[in-house]
């Protein structure tokens, strides 16, 4: 059985307790819930800039249909005003003149057909610089709420962080000194178990967490003495006496 002074078990105890602690913090450094907050709205950040830039490119792509149907109204229009002046004029044999009437006809039906193009074009693009100022919007208060949610969760970690710091300095004060085999074994069991090292028991039962002791065990502790390093037979704790 390994042997360690009695006083460096009960160390280990403090030990213990400060490495809970230590495990705790980065637990809540981990899970704090601005991180959680942060990635919902950054994910919905992404949609809206991914939507604005979709809005961008119909606003572009409209205007330039606009220009196009602007351009057809104005050739049609130029059109129909210089046959209206050979009209005017009377430039041309009656059957020209005619036939300049029948194409003002056509030019005029034509050039209201166009002025309805653009029309629905225009009402079109209204409607998507309307839905991209939306978005716009929404995106810079979205913004906002991270740029505030950074700011927390900075000040919550930050805090945590000192925490942890100062919880790790008093960690390496009370396992300074300890007898470095019992250290060795503490922080052997503790990656085993995943952080749970030493367990004080008081008696025939344990502390803090529940550990069955077998009657083998029990009689194994009864006469153990002071140094004697007990362990755990199911788990691996070291058992640490305590009056």
């Amino acid at each position: 059985m390994t042997t360690a002074p009695a006083a460096d078990q009960l160390r280990l105890l403090d030990v213990q307790e400060l490495d809970t602690h230590l495990a705790k913090l980065a637990h809540q450094r981990k899970t704090h819930p601005t991180l959680a907050t942060l990635a919902e709205l950054t994910a919905r950040a992404e949609d809206l800039q991914r939507a604005k830039t979709a809005a961008e490119v119909l606003i572009s792509d409209t205007r330039r249909e606009l220009t196009k149907a602007e351009t057809d109204v104005e050739q049609v229009s130029n059109r129909a005003a210089r046959n209206q002046q050979r009209l005017d004029a009377g430039q041309g044999s009656a059957k020209d003149l005619q036939a300049l009437g029948h194409e003002l006809e056509s030019l005029a039906k034509r050039q209201s057909d166009l002025e309805e193009v653009e029309l629905e074009v225009m009402e079109r693009l209204e409607t998507a610089e309307k839905d991209a100022a939306a978005v716009n919007e929404q995106l810079e208060a979205l913004q906002a709420d991270i740029a505030r949610t950074e700011a927390e969760r900075d000040e919550a970690l930050g805090a945590l962080e000192a925490e942890a710091t100062e919880t790790q300095a008093k960690r390496e004060t009370a396992a300074a000194g300890i007898d470095d085999t019992l250290l060795a074994l503490y922080e052997r069991v503790r990656t085993q178990t995943g952080g749970l090292a030493a367990v004080a028991l008081r008696g025939m039962a344990t502390e803090g967490v529940q550990v069955p002791l077998s009657l083998t065990e029990k009689a194994a502790i009864a006469d153990a003495g002071p140094d004697d390093v007990i362990r755990s037979e199911d788990y691996g704790y070291i058992l640490v006496r305590v009056s």
